[in-house]
């Protein structure tokens, strides 16, 4: 199941962690940059918590990090409200290939609508007893400046547990 992606994935070998989010704002189709949208707080809080030390630059978290980036949805949309359920599962499949195909050491997904919508519908963010591509997954709520319910330091400290790892390895 391959597509073009309006976005293109920024993945290589060793990859520590590979960021999915929801779906491209077009502000990022239009950049190539995940999360571009000025309001979103990826970057800032990706700064803060030493996953990344460039804004906005994803092949130098990519090349000096490890830090990859897909989305789990292809479809451009403003909102990711504009999105279809059965969007989210049919994106599952391809970004299951994808994480059998790089092997990151974990899966972060950015936002939990998607993860609910394809996977586990009462789902909390955190990590996840279920596994994509094999990989254990950590769920986060979403970045964009849409979602006020959650502050720079909540994600901060969300991509800081995600990018540490989980305290015990999946058997």
């Amino acid at each position: 199941m391959e597509r073009t992606r309006p976005l293109a994935d920024s993945v290589g070998p060793n990859l520590r962690i590979l960021f999915c989010g929801l779906n491209p704002s077009p502000s990022s189709a239009e950049n190539q940059v995940a999360y571009a949208r000025p309001g979103n707080r990826f970057w800032p809080a990706a700064l803060a918590a030493g996953i990344v030390t460039i804004d906005r630059d994803p092949a130098h978290a990519l090349e000096h990090h490890g830090v990859g980036f897909t989305d789990l949805v292809a479809r451009v949309t403003s909102k990711a409200s504009e999105l279809e359920p059965a969007e989210y599962v049919e994106g599952l499949a391809v970004l299951d290939a994808l994480v059998v195909e790089h092997q990151p050491a974990v899966v972060c997904f950015v936002g939990l609508s998607g993860w609910r919508a394809a996977v586990n519908r009462k789902a909390t963010a955190g990590w996840q007893p279920e596994t994509v591509g094999g990989r254990r997954v950590y769920v986060m709520p979403s970045t964009s400046g849409l979602n006020a319910h959650a502050q720079l330091p909540d994600l901060t400290e969300h991509l800081r547990t995600a990018f540490a790892g989980p305290k015990h390895p999946q058997s």
